[in-house]
């Protein structure tokens, strides 16, 4: 959990990996429905690991891969 994460920059994160609006992004949608890969998974693990969620990991995020899952599981709120 990080106190940097917020849920606007976690969305905003995403969407910009997948060169979409935010608002396009739905919390409970699969982000994989979205074009979201391994790669890019990846590549938000380690933006966020730099911003202080330090213990999140791949599984994760791949087992579950929905916006309000990710949100809670980052800020600590409820899924």
């Amino acid at each position: 959990m990080s106190q940097t994460l917020s849920p606007e920059r976690i969305r905003a994160d995403v969407a910009e990996l997948l060169d979409c609006d935010p608002a396009e992004i739905a919390p409970d949608d699969n982000l994989m429905d979205h074009g979201l890969d391994s790669v890019r998974i990846m590549t938000l693990i380690e933006r966020w690991r730099a911003a202080g969620a330090a213990s999140v990991e791949f599984p994760d995020l791949a087992e579950r891969p929905e916006l309000g899952h990710w949100t809670a599981l980052l800020t600590g709120g409820a899924a």
